[in-house]
């Protein structure tokens, strides 16, 4: 009752008195004899009557607030005084006011849930106001924060009161769109924080920056983070708007990276095959300079080729990326494979998964458009060998007829 009282008050005033003029509604407010639960009555009201263009008014509010805080002696007068803030941030926020950012870092350092018991929320407001006023000179120490939650482990009440901070973070880096604050925001993302939280950073990585791939590297390389954190890195590059360079790039490095971890959880070397597999397929798109991959390339095909089970979309994917790479090195490895058969087909050594790979091996030679004599020469054997099929010598013939 006592709110609608001052709602009526203000609004007769500030429609017939102060038209578009906040200046009785602060006098009100910094009453030398008023409570802290009159002043968040007052904020309530003005919130109320959805004022525009009052972004100074919030701002002295503000201020005024933190001149009393040391008056605060009960439970009652820290609620209001958190309630209060929470207001005022939202309003600051609302009205993009950039020279309230000072106030509005010491509002969150108030009340820093880790200092002081209280719910969060006027911390989590502040935070995000600060993204709203492009306060972008506290981005370093809200990321310190970030980081510390992100490397603790808190429970029931504690939990709940951290991911409002943690929520907070998130979305004042996601409004600086600082490419500094994307690995703190992606490990909220694949953290042990409840799942509406890690949605909240999900939706706003890509937000946070175009082409994240030297952070992405970075956290895809370190020693320290599981291969499914590596693997989350990666289909994050996959989600960007980085060029096709910058994804292929990262490519390379989750591949050596796939094959130089070393571990025994089926888990995570599903998650390390995955991430490798994915990998080769952007090189099959994008195409690389970088002539490691070759080494890696011919890994996954020696590997899998030489165990009882293999994996064919490894092989098929790693075939198909040297015959789109067309380059001297990728159709050299081809006609060594290819030969390698041949040899196995004369010896009799010949199964479902020689017949399998040697199709996918001319059709890969055949997509380069190479003009190699060795590779035409082997088609040429094939073709005239009585060891193959007809069918298999058709494949070399037919091949060998577009080489040429």
């Amino acid at each position: 009752m006592k709110r609608i009282i001052i709602t009526v008050i203000l609004c007769f005033f500030g429609m017939t008195v102060f038209p578009q003029d906040t200046s009785f509604y602060l006098s009100d407010y910094m009453r030398d004899d008023g409570s802290f639960e009159d002043r968040l009555l007052i904020l309530e009201a003005v919130s109320d009557l959805g004022l525009t263009g009052i972004g100074e008014f919030y701002h002295n509010a503000l201020k005024y607030l933190f001149v009393r805080m040391p008056d605060i002696k009960t439970k009652t007068e820290q609620d209001a005084a958190e309630k209060s803030a929470v207001i005022l941030s939202q309003g600051l926020g609302a009205e993009k006011y950039t020279d309230a950012a000072p106030e509005l870092w010491e509002t969150v350092d108030f009340f820093d849930i880790v200092r002081i018991a209280n719910q969060g929320n006027a911390m989590q407001a502040a935070l995000i106001a600060l993204g709203q006023v492009n306060g972008k000179d506290y981005l370093p120490p809200i990321i310190q924060r970030l980081n510390q939650y992100n490397m603790q482990t808190f429970r029931n009440e504690a939990k709940l009161r951290i991911q409002m901070a943690v929520v907070g973070c998130v979305n004042a880096i996601e409004a600086f769109k600082d490419i500094s604050g994307y690995k703190p925001v992606f490990f909220v993302y694949t953290g042990s924080y409840d799942p509406d939280v890690k949605q909240i950073a999900y939706n706003a990585l890509p937000n946070i920056a175009d082409d994240p791939g030297e952070v992405i590297s970075e956290i895809i390389q370190d020693a320290s983070n599981n291969p499914y954190i590596k693997y989350e890195a990666w289909r994050e590059m996959l989600r960007t708007k980085a060029p096709d360079s910058s994804k292929a790039k990262v490519a390379v490095t989750a591949i050596a990276t796939s094959w130089n971890y070393s571990t025994s959880n089926r888990s995570y070397q599903s998650n390390l095959l995955e991430m490798r597999k994915s990998a080769i397929d952007i090189i099959r798109q994008y195409g690389t300079d970088d002539k490691s991959i070759y080494d890696y390339l011919d890994k996954s095909y020696i590997n899998n080729f030489n165990i009882r089970e293999p994996d064919y979309d490894e092989i098929m994917l790693s075939l198909n990326a040297l015959a789109a790479l067309k380059s001297d090195e990728a159709v050299g490895l081809l006609y060594k494979y290819l030969h390698e058969l041949h040899d196995r087909r004369r010896n009799g050594a010949w199964g479902d998964k020689e017949r399998r790979i040697f199709q996918w091996l001319i059709s890969c030679l055949e997509f380069t458009g190479t003009k190699s004599t060795d590779v035409k020469l082997l088609f040429n054997t094939i073709q005239r060998t009585a060891d193959y099929t007809p069918f298999e010598q058709g494949l070399a013939k037919n091949a060998l007829a577009k080489l040429n």
